[in-house]
């Protein structure tokens, strides 16, 4: 080929190539604009909050979706008391239905958002926080901030490097179901409880000492149990000083690391993966920019990890069908050492301490599951068990081996995920069912 041929084709690359970019340029632009984050921009950020009226209240709130899954009488109960008023349980998805209709579930859903859209009861607080203060069953009250986070800052995935990271493994066949759910919805509901690290309590403590100038948006009893539930809108000034709080303390937390976690998801890890997935199918379709931008975020319930009303209860591990002693003994030499974390094991008339190894990690739990994974050959004699007492009484039937797991270390909890990556499964429990979020604020998302 001469150079003419060269200088045609060079041009015509080039001509075929703006005339792409132009027809392309909305959707390039959009991409280009959600690449970046403005320097001041925090990953938990406002959101603009829709919040029931308070002729509706009472009916309204429901626990998150995923608990009683087994248990078809709570949810009917709460069909019973709902009964034909306006609530949040005909917007959600509770999982005790996901075996029966679920595609005519999902369009009953999808019809009464838009219903409820149009019919305005929900009042819209723009670029609005919400402080919560929930009474828990022990008479505790676990503080929160309703916002909103950015998914670009958010990964699922087991080795993840984000600013915004799961606690505990994802299992991928959980959310195609619930993407079903969420991508055509028009609102967004969210039980998702996020950690933030906050020894000296500068965000929650702040709103907790002035909730009393903040407007309330509502104070009611949860049904079925649920105790108490206030919120007061942080709008304004307050929300614009709130927000440099919340960079502050995301600032004081990325100081001399790399790819430091600031938030962790503590409930609701599906549901925020489904936001996350729904989000970049939309980036591959190519969707516009104001759909791009309302599902870059998804709404979440901050709470300070630190706080007294957040316990970690650990989740004991139950070794069946082995020769106890033999088993005890092939451990010991695979993970333990003369000093290092303590765990008590019991088996039929007898117990004892062992100690594992630190440099295996930064949890007992993580050291004493991931060698357990390795030699089980049966998934099946693994047993997770609740409660000190129930272990101890199932550990004296022949051929068991019970392992109590201390609590974890509210020190340790963001530094081991930072070091080691996602915690195994069934590593511990917040909490009771009934103290699970309730689905009261909610945002839209089409």
């Amino acid at each position: 080929m001469d150079g003419t041929c060269l200088r045609l084709s060079h041009f015509a690359l080039k001509d075929a190539g703006r005339k792409i970019i132009q027809n392309h340029r909305q959707q390039i632009m959009a991409i280009c604009s959600l690449a970046g984050k403005e320097n001041n921009m925090s990953v938990f950020t406002a959101a603009d909050m829709l919040v029931p009226r308070e002729d509706i209240l009472k009916t309204w709130p429901v626990i998150a979706c995923d608990q009683f899954t087994s248990q078809m009488e709570y949810w009917k109960k709460v069909e019973e008391e709902v009964g034909d008023k306006p609530s949040a349980l005909r917007l959600i998805f509770p999982e005790v239905y996901l075996s029966m209709d679920m595609d005519g579930r999902i369009r009953d859903i999808n019809r009464e958002m838009e219903k409820v859209l149009s019919a305005g009861i929900l009042e819209k607080y723009p670029d609005s926080f919400v402080y919560v203060e929930r009474t828990l069953l022990n008479g505790q009250i676990r503080r929160g901030l309703v916002g909103a986070v950015d998914l670009e800052d958010y990964s699922f995935a087991p080795d993840a490097d984000t600013a915004i990271r799961a606690t505990e493994r994802t299992v991928p066949e959980r959310i195609p179901p619930r993407v079903r759910i969420r991508e055509n919805a028009a609102l967004e509901l969210s039980h998702v409880l996020l950690f933030a690290d906050d020894p000296e309590d500068t965000i929650l403590g702040s709103l907790e000492k002035k909730k009393h100038t903040l407007p309330c948006l509502y104070a009611l009893d949860l049904m079925a149990g649920g105790g108490h539930l206030e919120g007061y809108a942080v709008t304004g000034d307050e929300a614009a000083a709130l927000k440099e709080l919340i960079h502050a303390y995301e600032e004081k937390r990325k100081a001399g690391k790399i790819n430091p976690v600031l938030y962790l998801v503590g409930d609701g890890n599906h549901s925020l993966a489904t936001a996350k997935t729904c989000y970049e199918n939309l980036k591959k379709q190519g969707a516009d920019a104001e759909r791009l931008k309302k599902a870059r975020y998804a709404m979440v319930e901050m709470n300070n990890v630190r706080d007294a009303s957040v316990q970690f209860e650990p989740i004991h591990r139950l070794v069946t069908g082995v020769e106890p002693e033999a088993f005890l003994k092939a451990l010991e030499k695979r993970i333990c050492s003369d000093k290092g974390y303590e765990v008590r094991w019991t088996m039929q008339g007898a117990s004892g301490t062992i100690h594992l190894n630190p440099a295996l990690g930064q949890l007992p739990v993580g050291i004493l599951q991931k060698d357990l994974d390795s030699v089980m050959d049966n998934p099946e004699k693994l047993d997770y068990i609740h409660g000190e007492d129930s272990l101890r009484s199932l550990s004296e039937k022949t051929g068991n081996l019970g392992f109590e797991l201390p609590p974890i270390s509210k020190d340790a909890f963001f530094d081991a995920i930072e070091k080691d990556g996602v915690l195994p499964r069934k590593t511990f429990s917040i909490g009771h069912a009934q103290e699970k979020r309730y689905y009261l604020e909610a945002r839209q998302i089409r």
